[in-house]
């Protein structure tokens, strides 16, 4: 009988020890997913051929910010959803876009991600048609912010300050797809505060065969 209860208690605390670890285990991939990782899916085709729909993508969390960097931002038109952008505009620059070129205060922008996009004509998806996808119109922060579009996002104080400066506001970056032809950003939703900011985007693991950190 001894022996009996001697086992029994010998089976238990396995299985305690295999729930502990388990909880453990598994507090410390919420703890990562919650404050460091952010596991996100890419939906649209907003930033091809760059990353294209259905992929898996790994954003860090309060990394530093940097212009050219891919991030994941909560969407200020569809709350709980998700984009995927890549900063364009930091926080005080003057942004233009004339001719097919982007001018970040003044200087135009290198922009080797649109490369492949240069190449590559919309069929017809998301209703365009015969434009390339990196077609980039025409606008500056000056002209954005007298639209209605941002009318819905910002104070007529600070329509009035952009409208005058032409600077993305303190705190704020403003996001581009490299699908710009049918990309919804902040030339449509206005700049993304720092706090919207998800993460950087720094793994695509799916699918497998475009693995790629960055």
């Amino acid at each position: 009988m001894n022996k009996l209860n001697k086992k029994t208690k010998e089976i238990v605390t396995w299985w305690l020890e295999v729930i502990l670890l388990a909880a453990a285990i598994f507090g410390i991939f919420w703890a990562l997913n919650k404050y460091v990782f952010a596991n996100c899916t890419v939906s649209g085709i907003s930033m091809e051929p760059t990353f294209d729909d259905k992929e898996r993508v790994v954003a860090v969390r309060h990394a530093k910010l940097t212009r050219g960097e891919v991030v994941v931002v909560d969407a200020p038109d569809e709350p709980g959803a998700l984009y995927i952008k890549r900063i364009i505009g930091m926080p005080g620059d003057t942004v233009v876009s004339k001719n097919q070129q982007i001018y970040i205060n003044g200087k135009k922008l290198n922009q080797p991600w649109l490369k492949a996009g240069r190449k590559m004509t919309d069929n017809g998806e998301d209703g365009f048609s015969g434009t390339k996808y990196s077609y980039t119109q025409n606008f500056t922060l000056s002209s954005l912010a007298k639209t209605n579009n941002y009318k819905q996002y910002y104070t007529p104080a600070q329509l009035k300050t952009m409208q005058r400066t032409n600077k993305v506001p303190k705190g704020t970056y403003f996001v581009m797809g490299d699908h710009r032809s049918v990309s919804k950003d902040s030339r449509y939703i206005g700049t993304i505060p720092r706090d919207k900011v998800v993460g950087v985007v720094k793994w695509r693991y799916w699918p497998i065969n475009k693995m790629k950190f960055y």
